[in-house]
């Protein structure tokens, strides 16, 4: 136990590391003014339909940094200062959430296969850390209860690794689209990309943590396997 509480601070420390990291990139993108003068719902219409996609609504949700694409109502949701907003951060984000629109468009497979992940995570997360301290306090007389767990934070785990293409595809249809497109200037796509990369490495870190600890349970069932 206190080997995985130890990997969970480290990666608490590199987690909040890069998330104030992009909260701060974040800011000072948007400070900078987007030459053309699109808001960022202007910038995700428009990238909608010139992917040919109607049957998206782009809405405006509370919460900062809570931008998403939602799959199942089909809604682009951008939050306030990425809906209102001109500058080269709120076109970065807006783009990168029509990015996944596109890609629900296309049917892409990272996509789908993510989407169909979602109920059983939903579920696993609701009750994983329950049933792994408890396959824990019990190990000695229930090991199958912390196999249990371990399975359960594997679907989770799983999630994190399918994750990781989908965010980096979604970000990489936007900065392709900005540049056609020419929302955004030369040296403005720039900033962009410096800003969607910083994004993506709050996933890559919530990745290797996962990864981590999953690791660190799966050693500490075999270890009590070897007693046996």
């Amino acid at each position: 136990m206190n080997s995985i509480f130890l990997v969970s601070l480290i990666f608490l420390g590199i987690s909040f590391l890069v998330s104030s990291t992009l909260r701060g990139k974040f800011a000072k993108y948007s400070q900078v003014p987007l030459a053309k003068g699109l808001s960022g719902r202007e910038i995700a219409e428009k990238m909608l339909r010139d992917n040919g996609i109607y049957d998206v609504q782009v809405t405006s949700v509370n919460g900062f940094l809570s931008d998403h694409y939602d799959p199942f109502k089909k809604t682009v949701n951008l939050s306030p200062d990425v809906y209102s907003g001109r500058s080269i951060a709120s076109a970065a984000v807006a783009a990168h959430e029509c990015g996944h629109a596109v890609q629900h468009a296309t049917s892409y497979a990272w996509l789908m296969l993510r989407s169909r992940l979602v109920p059983f995570v939903q579920f696993s997360s609701n009750i994983v850390q329950w049933v792994l301290l408890a396959g824990i306090i019990m190990i000695n007389v229930f090991p199958g209860l912390l196999l249990a767990g371990i399975i359960l934070f594997a679907l989770t785990t799983i999630f994190s690794l399918v994750t990781l293409p989908v965010e980096y595809d979604a970000s990489n249809r936007a900065l392709a689209w900005l540049e056609r497109s020419k929302v955004t200037l030369p040296q403005e796509q720039d900033k962009a990309k410096d800003a969607l990369h910083w994004a993506a490495l709050t996933y890559v870190v919530a990745a290797l943590a996962s990864v981590a600890t999953l690791l660190q349970y799966i050693l500490i069932y075999s270890n009590s396997r070897g007693r046996r």
